[in-house]
């Protein structure tokens, strides 16, 4: 077991409801109803808690977080706690009131996901019509608010051709950090996975078209690249290293060191209704599972990189082969590395099936 240090961040998922229904949600395909949800004072606690276990950030997320009518209130109250305050938001369901409610209640920060840089594509990929005009007047509330602007661009073979035309999209919004973010294939997006997966030809473009594009926008707008894995050569260092740095609690109260934790069968996630935050960070036997680098096989064990990338995605190696502890086959050291390739490599080639839109009790 390896001592932990302190978390910085808190994902609070505040429910999963979400008038979206996007293929490559990151929620679990099992969705947790609205009644399960922590009430108003639960989330207080768990705040508190956050703030006294040395988180800095919190970020209020879903599902959709603006579902619930108590977010001004939480905002404040993480406020007062002295954490700064994300939201992470599809913004549909913004208008100037609640913005402005937000912001008095001492939001820093908006983070708004945008499907494709038309309305008719960003529609059908988000399965909600309308949705893309509701979220370019919501991102330009949001700068007339005052509040710091994220345009999130989750890209897959449907929209990567038009990744140019969304990262001025980003930029005529007035987005001061642009997020191009690769499908992760955890949840809704593994269930999709065929119907997203891009080709190679088209992952080597947007790396040029992002090189580009940071350049070119220096001193406007910050950009960051989460890179895919599928055609990767070595893992990325998911969440900076299972239960390092990130906690995330579920609308139910799970805690988990990510958000796709849950997908692991055989680990067991304790709730902020039977235990403190604290207690579940520094003992949690889920939690210590794949701290560190103990629990490494090989070729893991003995690489130099073992403490770099901390052995990459152990929900995807689970995904994928069944096992948790395996080398996670982004790595072309895993003796997977080629297999995942293959997959890649074929889903692409092949015409793209149709979405299964993420719908709670469509699992």
């Amino acid at each position: 077991m390896t001592a932990p240090g302190l978390p910085y961040a808190l994902l609070a998922e505040l429910t999963y409801r979400c008038p979206l229904g996007c293929p490559y949600c990151s929620n679990p395909v099992e969705l947790t109803r609205a009644g399960d949800e922590l009430a108003t004072d639960e989330w207080r606690r768990v705040i508190d808690e956050a703030a006294a276990l040395g988180v800095l950030q919190i970020l209020f997320s879903g599902g959709e977080p603006t579902a619930r009518r108590d977010l001004a209130a939480l905002i404040g109250h993480a406020t007062a706690a002295g954490l700064y305050g994300n939201l992470i938001t599809s913004a549909v369901l913004l208008d100037a009131a609640r913005i402005a409610a937000f912001a008095a209640a001492g939001l820093r920060h908006v983070q708004i996901s945008f499907q494709d840089s038309a309305a008719d594509g960003a529609d059908r990929i988000g399965g909600f019509a309308g949705g893309h005009v509701k979220k370019l007047a919501a991102a330009r509330l949001v700068r007339d608010a005052g509040l710091e602007l994220t345009v999130n661009l989750v890209v897959h073979r449907h929209n990567l051709d038009h990744l140019e035309a969304l990262l001025a999209m980003a930029v005529e919004l007035g987005a001061g950090r642009i997020e191009v973010a690769h499908v992760q294939y955890h949840g809704w997006a593994l269930a999709n996975r065929a119907a997203l997966m891009p080709t190679r030809t088209q992952v080597e473009q947007a790396g040029a078209t992002v090189a580009a594009a940071r350049e070119r926008l220096k001193g406007v707008a910050t950009i960051d690249y989460v890179a895919p894995d599928y055609y990767a050569r070595r893992p990325k260092a998911c969440m900076g290293g299972w239960a390092r740095q990130f906690l995330t609690v579920t609308p139910d109260g799970r805690v988990l060191p990510c958000q796709a934790a849950q997908s692991i069968a055989g680990l067991a996630f304790e709730s902020v209704r039977d235990r403190s935050l604290a207690d579940i960070w520094e003992r949690s036997p889920a939690f210590d599972r794949f701290r560190g680098t103990g629990w490494m096989k090989e070729p893991c064990r003995s690489c130099d990189r073992r403490e770099i990338d901390w052995g990459g995605c152990r929900c995807q190696a689970f995904a994928l082969l069944g096992d948790a502890a395996a080398t996670d086959p982004a790595c072309a050291l895993s003796a997977d590395h080629a297999a995942m390739l293959t997959a890649a490599e074929t889903e692409s080639a092949a015409a793209a099936p149709d979405f299964r839109y993420r719908r709670i009790g469509a699992a």
